[in-house]
């Protein structure tokens, strides 16, 4: 690691902790508001955990809240996968609760996630954590990707993700991992929040 990489990764560690502390102060409201909401809604645990790969492949639980129906993994068999990659994506898909489609179209599903990032599990910004079953048929993307932390939020979520290839995703995650600084992030962050605010869909 060479200084101006040590020296990034110190300020994005401590933008980490600071931003992730300071969302869930102002979000810690609504942990309450949609944990009520989900039990009224459907059955099931509000919080969904799944393993994840981090740095070097190091699996993780990730956090979420809850978006689906208990039995949503027995229904994604009858279910047709609309994008060409390993991940299974549905734009209507019938397993989201209607709690959770609104969950997901505000991005607030992903609330949780700043446990793992003030626990270092993940940073705010950078590719998205998949696991190790889903980065599959390319293995320089998968090294490149793994060299960095996973984010709340990246590249592809702000400039591919309506697209439903595959390759645009490794395009983007490979673009951020060569690019990335600090101001980088500072401004994925901005535009992310930009893209929230204007309820677009959320494709994670």
């Amino acid at each position: 690691m060479d200084i101006k990489t040590g020296v990034g990764d110190f300020f994005r560690r401590i933008l980490d902790i600071v931003g992730s502390l300071l969302y869930l102060i102002v979000s810690f409201p609504l942990f309450f508001i949609i944990a009520i909401l989900m039990k009224i809604n459907s059955k099931g645990p509000v919080f969904f955990l799944q393993k994840r790969c981090g740095k070097n492949g190091v699996e993780f639980n990730m956090y979420k809240f809850r978006t689906m129906v208990i039995d949503a993994e027995l229904l994604k068999k009858r279910l047709v996968n609309e994008v060409d990659g390993p991940m299974f994506k549905m734009k209507n898909d019938p397993r989201i609760t209607k709690v959770g489609r609104i969950l997901r179209s505000w991005s607030l599903d992903e609330l949780p996630q700043l446990f793992n990032v003030l626990k270092g599990e993940m940073s705010l910004v950078g590719p998205r954590p998949l696991s190790s079953k889903e980065m599959i048929g390319d293995d320089n993307w998968r090294k490149i990707r793994l060299s960095v932390k996973p984010g709340m939020t990246g590249l592809w979520q702000i400039m591919g993700r309506r697209s439903n290839k595959f390759g645009d995703w490794i395009k983007y995650d490979i673009e951020y991992v060569q690019k990335r600084s600090f101001l980088m992030d500072i401004k994925i962050l901005l535009l992310t929040t930009i893209a929230v605010l204007r309820s677009e869909e959320n494709q994670e």
